[in-house]
């Protein structure tokens, strides 16, 4: 889309917003007009002794009065037009979150979050710039422009406008190649502040990986380095900005000497007045504005559409998880895993194949397996952050492309390897599926995650901040909240993406027994517990090994262990090695 079907459409939608401040502006373009034939009247009337002190002061409240109107007029023009300006940054933003958010890993994986934020800042600006500021700046321009020389032609002296307007085609080639130049350079001043913000984004979020390995110094250059360019390249684009002046004022200047020449001259041989040359002066200064608008209007466009460049391709970016279904709701029944086969982009190594579970309402299935095993693209798959190639996963009977996706991931509870947590409150954090749950359902889910005696101990207890990302509790906390959050969501099924990694043996035996208690008082709830601790999923009702995304066994714990394959071994070695830990 271009920037002007953009700006088309949304003026279509707010089209009384931009009729009423375009008839505030030619209210204030007649008013200007009008002050300078209003002096040029004086001016004679005073030569030709014809003015009395009453009609010498009523012309000067005239004056003033049209000063007046012009300052209330400008106010309410610009009041009304970015009321409406700005809800084009809002729509575009909203646009772009919503595509944002609707994106799977895969997006994520080729995009950087300081571009992203970049694009949400200062490439929408520049778009709601172009849509506010230019839109009516061309048309006061225009309007100024297309009222003073019809004045000047008509209303004074036809010889001096023509004389007056020979050098303003130089004055427009020069318009069209700086704003040439302009496009360039404010494209290019975009892309390396996203740089910048990527830099910044990267940085503060690993700044504790930053001061441990004693790479302050290091980053500190790097920041240094892309804010020059940053720096140089917003000059660049400010350095052809000003050349629109220049080109004004040399216009401008060429003009105003061509016309005291010509209007000297009328004057002495007495075809034209004083009073009308002041005048004609007057409008030919009246002339800067519309020429400065020209050049600002003509940078806010090229402004607007660089950023539009870079927006568009994200809002027309192709959802890697499609939205398609129309199911609203997910009914009770078993979620059917059968042949699936998973490959990430161009990877020869699939990360899973043909890959077959079922899970039953109240069972709990435990998938094992050494690194990059594939429990993790299961898992994900599951939520539809991941399509399969080949293979068909169910639940209740449908397919999992036929639950809208707030209705499926409204049925299921995630815990990923990884726990994020926002800047909020602890209360807060585990109760952001269910915002209207009571304190004491907060607490009860915190009991059950084994995190409720910690929270105690802060000095704020459940309303203590946890900071950007958690960053104020340990990664056992932060992993416990967020299984508190998940059990409070109180979803059909329960994933845990090796969600106990980073608590102690006693710690999750505790959380385990409150699990299955959970089970036992919900009995239609399922779990999937992906993990590399066995003793995570040896109460589970069956046990899936996973080696290079193939089910390589299956069974209960008993089962596997009689099997004597690789989780009997692993057991023994994870059993050996607690009790060593424990001497």
């Amino acid at each position: 889309m271009s920037l002007a079907r953009l700006i088309g459409g949304f003026v279509r939608r707010h089209w009384h917003a931009y009729v009423s401040s375009a008839f505030m502006l030619a209210g204030v373009a007649i008013c200007t007009v009008l002050i300078p034939r209003k002096v040029g009247a004086l001016i004679d009337g005073l030569a030709a002794h014809q003015l009395d002190q009453d009609a010498l002061l009523l012309g000067l409240a005239q004056l003033l009065g049209l000063g007046v109107a012009i300052y209330v007029l400008r106010v309410g023009w610009r009041i009304r037009l970015y009321s409406a300006a700005y809800n084009l940054g809002v729509e575009l933003r909203t646009r772009l979150y919503t595509r944002l958010a609707s994106q799977g890993p895969a997006f994520y994986q080729r995009q950087r979050t300081g571009d992203l934020m970049a694009l949400a800042t200062n490439d929408i600006d520049a778009i709601e710039m172009a849509a506010g500021e230019a839109m009516l700046a061309g048309f006061d321009g225009t309007l100024t422009l297309v009222m003073v020389l019809g004045i000047m032609t008509l209303g004074v002296d036809y010889r001096l406008a023509g004389i007056a307007l020979l050098p303003f085609p130089l004055m427009a080639f020069a318009f069209w190649r700086i704003s040439a130049h302009i496009h360039t350079a404010e494209g290019d001043a975009l892309k390396r502040f996203s740089a910048l913000n990527d830099h910044v984004q990267e940085s503060l979020t690993g700044v504790r990986t930053l001061r441990a390995l004693g790479l302050e110094e290091r980053s500190a250059a790097q920041f240094s380095e892309l804010a020059g360019n940053a720096a140089k390249a917003s000059l660049g684009a400010q350095r052809w900005e000003a050349a629109y002046e220049p080109a004004v004022g040399l216009t401008l200047t060429a003009a105003t000497g061509l016309t005291l020449g010509l209007g000297g001259y009328l004057v002495w041989n007495n075809e034209l007045t004083v009073g009308a040359l002041t005048s004609f002066s007057m409008y030919l200064g009246q002339l800067i504005w519309p020429m400065f608008a020209a050049g600002w209007v003509l940078s806010l466009i090229e402004r607007g559409r660089a950023g539009l460049a870079r927006l568009q391709p994200l809002l027309d970016a192709p959802l890697t998880v499609d939205d398609q279904g129309t199911l609203d709701a997910v009914g009770r029944g078993a979620l059917v895993v059968n042949g699936v086969s998973f490959a990430y982009g161009d990877a020869q190594q699939p990360a899973l194949s043909d890959v077959s579970v079922t899970v039953e309402p109240g069972q709990t299935l435990g998938l094992v397996g050494p690194t990059g095993a594939g429990k993790s693209t299961l898992l994900r798959v599951l939520l539809r952050q991941a399509t399969p190639q080949q293979g068909t996963v169910t639940w209740a009977g449908q397919p999992l492309a036929a639950y809208r996706l707030a209705a499926l991931r409204a049925a299921l509870s995630w815990v990923p390897q990884e726990s994020f947590l926002f800047s909020a409150t602890i209360a807060e954090n585990i109760a952001l599926a269910r915002p209207g749950a009571a304190r004491q359902e907060v607490e009860d889910a915190a009991r059950m995650a084994s995190i409720h005696d910690d929270i105690l101990r802060f000095p704020q207890g459940y309303d203590t901040p946890v900071g950007e990302k958690g960053i104020t509790l340990s990664g056992g906390q932060r992993q416990r909240v967020a299984i508190a959050r998940a059990l409070l969501a109180d979803s059909a099924l329960l994933l845990l993406d090796d969600a106990l990694s980073a608590v102690d043996t006693g710690t999750e035996t505790r959380i385990l027994e409150h699990l299955a208690e959970l089970r036992a008082a919900r009995p239609e709830r399922a779990a999937i517990i992906a993990s590399h601790r066995l003793s995570a999923v040896a109460g589970a009702d069956r046990i899936v090994v996973l080696r290079e995304g193939r089910i390589t066994e299956s069974g209960t714990h008993d089962e596997l262990l009689l099997l004597g394959g690789w989780y009997a071994s692993q057991w023994r070695y994870q059993q050996l090695e607690a009790s060593i830990d424990a001497e």
